[in-house]
């Protein structure tokens, strides 16, 4: 017998692509797990080991960058004050990183993805559970959306959790209102507009020059990158990306203010009428705003 719980968690992430840059995701994660019953005949400490599962699965990869260490173009380097730098040799368009470590997931593979994420995590969780879980599997899948979505990018330095890592991410889905309907053309739009975007906030931009990162960053940086560097209580967040995949925004990048955000762009365009926009961070969660 099996049991089975859907939904267990949602992991938002960022990750890197050789193709496709720097990528925000949310993957729902589903397990299912055989072991021992007990005088009840249910399996020993169920809701226990439900808890353990998802604070493991939540502390190797939510809210971090997802950094696969086997692909060519990337190249780690750990320093002695607990920092990492991470190096992205995309040609023309590398990432560079240099954050506390505790930020980077390292993901032994080629690639970032459901399959590389879930041996990562069934690795971990394999030295760490209970020795009545036998059988133990997890499945990550996007949420279905009905509709455009985007992937973004960003960091938060003033949230008090996770979110002040400067590279975690989302897949989200937007809806545009105008006068009370759904407009599906502005929503496809914006969904093109922040593909694999990162979010930058003005006050977060520096000059390359104040940027402290590796060897080969110092090689490849120019004018067609933008950085961003701030202290969080985390620590201290350095990071230079292409200015093509970049949009500054004014204020903090929460997803109440991206939704104001979004609706005075929005209300640029359509002028008197009325606008809506419900913006998703992730799975299930997000912002009204309306202009």
């Amino acid at each position: 017998m099996k049991l089975f719980v859907r939904d267990l968690t949602v992991i938002d992430s960022s990750y890197l692509c050789e193709r496709r840059g720097m990528v925000g995701e949310s993957w729902l994660v589903d397990i299912e797990m055989s072991g021992e019953l007990n005088e009840m005949s249910m399996l020993l400490d169920f809701g226990r080991v439900k808890k353990l599962i998802k604070s493991i699965i939540d502390d190797e990869v939510d809210h971090k960058l997802l950094v696969p260490t086997e692909c060519s173009l990337v190249h780690v380097e750990t320093q002695e004050d607990g920092e990492s730098c991470v190096d992205l040799l995309r040609p023309g368009r590398s990432i560079h990183l240099r954050c506390p470590t505790q930020g980077f997931a390292f993901i032994p593979a080629p690639q970032v993805d459901k399959e590389s994420v879930t041996r990562y995590l069934l690795a971990v969780l394999a030295k760490r559970l209970p020795g009545n879980i036998k059988d133990l599997s997890l499945t990550l899948r996007q949420e279905a959306i009905d509709g455009p979505f985007y992937h973004y990018s960003h960091g938060l330095k003033k949230h008090d959790g996770n979110c002040q890592r400067i590279a975690h991410g989302h897949r989200s889905p937007i809806e545009i209102h105008v006068d009370g309907e759904r407009d599906g053309e502005l929503e496809l739009n914006w969904a093109e507009r922040w593909a694999d975007i990162y979010l930058g906030t003005d006050e977060d931009k520096v000059a390359l020059e104040e940027l402290a990162l590796s060897a080969r960053a110092n090689v490849q940086l120019g004018e067609h990158h933008t950085g961003f560097k701030y202290v969080a209580p985390q620590g201290l967040f350095q990071l230079a990306i292409p200015s093509a995949e970049v949009e500054m925004i004014d204020t903090d990048t929460t997803v109440e203010l991206l939704a104001c955000y979004i609706a005075r762009e929005v209300k640029k365009m359509v002028g008197d009428k009325f606008v809506k926009i419900v913006a998703y961070e992730g799975v299930g969660k997000g912002a009204i705003a309306y202009a």
